[in-house]
């Protein structure tokens, strides 16, 4: 397999990423798809990542080609150009993470001795915490009208899914018929990095899938493509599309806030978590490599925690109500007071 074949497999219009690039680059974004396993959307951002990379060198009269020449300097130019360009901090982080596997695969090779990023710190990173629906939102879409025929099925049975089961949006579009057991209550689902993993299904995603396979026949060229969700064309349902069929929803349903298909899967993580599940199964839900990651989780529903304890400890200052009545102080047998109403103190 040629390291451009790798990324061959896009349905996207116009020039391929990575398709201008030196010889190197190209052996580097086939590495990550052949040796690393990355998936196909991954390279292609990788190779997006590079393509930027070089026509900012070649402005400075170098490029990645001759990578030997590529110094600190030009790295941290590259940042300067991102951040006049108001890029965020996150994605400004990603492509100096690109950039830095490229020269760690420079080195692995023995094709340089030292990369010119050692020390370079990422940018401080915003505290951003995910968007996630109420359960009564949440409920709503699922049970939003859907459109009549199999394309309204279709909509209901990937927002069930991705909501009922905490996939990425990517892994729902990667799966085949073969990949669903609604029978048995799983999926088997590829995520990042290679990594196979068997998601729960609810039982309403059972019954919507169910429900869509009986129907799935009715889509243009069902018979021929082994992809689970079928886009109006033929093919593959596209992220573009699954983008509208979510925020179509989510307006049928009477939901103000925007709602993207990775909202479904901050609820589900959100909705699990305020049920009392503990973090590393939620964890194994969602296939996070990391804890941290799902830890971000945990910070969502703090207000709402912190709403309860305000209501009901005795010890909170915003209790405010005694047995007494409000702002008076009980009388305890030694001639103190009771900590409980702050007020009377």
């Amino acid at each position: 397999m040629s390291s451009t074949g790798a990324l061959s497999n896009s349905q996207r219009s116009g020039p391929e990423p990575g398709g201008s690039l030196p010889e190197v680059c190209r052996g580097f974004l086939g590495f990550l798809a052949v040796e690393k396993g990355y998936s196909p959307a991954t390279a292609r951002a990788y190779a997006a990542d590079l393509d930027q990379v070089e026509a900012f060198l070649h402005r400075r009269g170098k490029t990645l080609g001759a990578f030997e020449a590529i110094s600190r300097e030009d790295a941290t130019g590259f940042l300067a150009e991102l951040h006049r360009q108001r890029q965020k901090k996150s994605s400004m982080a990603r492509k100096l993470s690109t950039l830095r596997s490229f020269f760690r695969y420079l080195i692995r090779h023995r094709m340089l001795a030292q990369s010119p990023l050692a020390g370079l710190r990422n940018p401080k990173q915003e505290s951003r915490q995910p968007r996630a629906l109420n359960v009564d939102q949440a409920t709503a879409l699922m049970d939003a009208p859907a459109r009549p025929g199999p394309e309204g099925i279709r909509d209901l049975a990937l927002a069930e899914l991705l909501y009922g089961s905490g996939l990425r949006i990517s892994e729902a579009l990667s799966l085949t018929v073969d990949d669903v057991r609604a029978d048995r209550g799983f999926v088997r689902v590829r995520g990042k990095g290679g990594k196979d993993r068997l998601a729960p299904l609810s039982e309403a995603a059972r019954h919507r899938l169910k429900e869509y396979l009986d129907e799935r026949f009715a889509l243009p060229h069902a018979e021929a493509e082994q992809a689970l969700f079928l886009g109006v064309r033929g093919g593959p349902l596209s992220r573009r599309e699954s983008q509208r069929i979510i925020s179509r929803l989510a307006l049928l349903a009477g939901v103000s806030q925007s709602v993207h298909p990775h909202t479904l899967r901050h609820s589900f993580a959100s909705h699990l978590l305020q049920a009392g599940a503990d973090l590393r199964s939620v964890q194994e839900l969602l296939g996070h490599s990391r804890l941290s990651t799902t830890e971000r989780y945990t910070h969502l529903d703090l207000r709402r925690i912190m709403e309860v304890y305000d209501r009901a400890h005795p010890y909170s200052e915003k209790t405010g109500k005694t047995a007494q009545g409000e702002g008076e102080a009980e009388i305890l047998p030694d001639g103190g007071k009771d900590r409980r109403s702050p007020k009377a103190k």
